[in-house]
């Protein structure tokens, strides 16, 4: 690995930060992992997995891809199911989120701003 080239696993790479490959809170020494911009997660979500807490007031936009099974995400805009690889949601800053895995389920994420 160079600081401006990275390959790998995101199973792997992800190990250690719940999921998240790229964002603010990736070690510098990960080299372009390491970024103020953006945050990326690729998750593994078993069937009945959820986030009971709701998010409050985030301030970022959100972008969750469906790779494959079956997940539901609501938001205090609205809800979305997603049942067919690509499908996906997308919310602005001040919508907070919940949401729970119908089945086993991988999604990836995509935040912006990467912000504490």
């Amino acid at each position: 690995m160079t600081a401006n080239w990275q390959a790998g696993n995101a199973n792997e790479d992800g190990e250690a930060t719940r999921g998240w490959l790229v964002g603010h809170f990736i070690d510098s020494s990960k080299g372009v992992r390491s970024q103020k911009d953006v945050e990326v997660k690729w998750a593994n979500h078993p069937a009945g997995d959820k986030r009971t807490d709701w998010t409050s007031d985030d301030q970022r936009t959100t972008l969750v891809f469906l790779v494959n099974g079956h997940f539901r995400v609501e938001t205090t805009e609205g809800n979305s199911t997603m049942t067919r690889p690509g499908d996906y949601i997308m919310w602005g800053p001040g919508i907070d989120h919940s949401w729970e895995a119908v089945a086993d389920s991988t999604v990836l994420t995509v935040r912006w701003p990467s912000q504490t």
